[in-house]
C-alpha cells in the first residue's frame, strides 16, 4: 500500500483494476481549517494509454501494483507493431505502434537498458534509458547559418524522428537525445 503522502513522479500505483504511472504531482495545502491536503495528479494507464486528472485526499492509499520489469532488446520493426526479445528466457513478443507512440521515435538498433514491463503476466509496455544516441540520418549542411548567434537547425534521426540540433551538426554523426523532452543533449562523435 502507498500512502498517497508518498506519491512522486514516476510511481507506479494501482486504482480501478489497472496500473498507472504519476506523470506528475501538485500538493495543494488546505486554506480552512480542518480542511485536508490535496494531491493533485496526472496518471496514465499503462494498459490503454489514457491519462486522467485525479485528486487524493490526505490519508488515501492506493496498492502497488504486481509490477516485474525485465530486460529486453529491441529486435526489428514490423509494420506497425515493434518486436523484442526478453533477455531472460529469450521469448520475443511485439508491441503496436499505438502503445509504443511516444517512443518510437526512439528505438534504435543496439539500444541497451530497454525494460519491459510485465503487469499480471502480461508484457504492456516498455521503458526506455532517460537519454538514447541515435545516428543523423539528414539535416541541412554544417556552418549555412549567417547570422551572429547560432541557430538551431532540424534534423531527422535514423528512426524518422525529427529533433532541432545545434548548426554544427551534420548528417552521419551520432547525437544524445533526451528521451523525455526530445532534445539534443550532446554530439557524442563523428561516424
Amino acid at each position: 500500500m502507498i500512502d498517497c503522502s508518498e506519491f512522486k513522479r514516476n510511481i507506479l500505483i494501482e486504482f480501478d483494476n489497472a496500473p498507472w504511472l504519476i506523470e506528475q504531482v501538485t500538493v495543494q495545502s488546505p486554506s480552512a481549517r480542518g480542511a485536508s491536503t490535496l494531491y493533485k495528479t496526472r496518471v496514465r494507464n499503462l494498459k490503454t494509454g489514457q491519462v486522467l486528472d485525479k485528486t487524493f485526499r490526505s490519508g488515501d492509499v492506493v496498492n502497488e501494483p504486481n509490477f516485474e520489469k525485465r530486460a529486453v532488446q529491441f529486435l526489428y520493426r514490423d509494420g506497425s507493431s515493434f518486436n523484442f526479445m526478453d533477455l531472460k528466457d529469450y521469448n520475443q513478443f511485439s508491441i503496436s505502434e499505438e502503445k509504443l507512440q511516444e517512443i518510437a521515435g526512439y528505438l534504435s538498433d543496439k539500444l541497451e537498458g530497454i525494460q519491459s514491463l510485465i503487469y499480471n503476466d502480461e508484457v504492456i509496455g516498455v521503458e526506455i534509458p532517460p537519454a538514447v544516441d541515435i545516428e543523423v540520418e539528414d539535416c541541412p549542411p554544417a556552418g549555412t547559418s549567417k547570422s551572429a548567434t547560432p541557430r538551431p537547425k532540424e534534423a531527422r534521426l535514423k528512426t524518422g524522428k525529427n529533433i532541432l540540433v545545434p548548426d554544427y551538426i551534420s548528417a552521419g554523426e551520432i547525437v544524445r537525445v533526451n528521451t523525455q523532452t526530445g532534445e539534443f543533449l550532446q554530439r557524442v562523435n563523428k561516424k
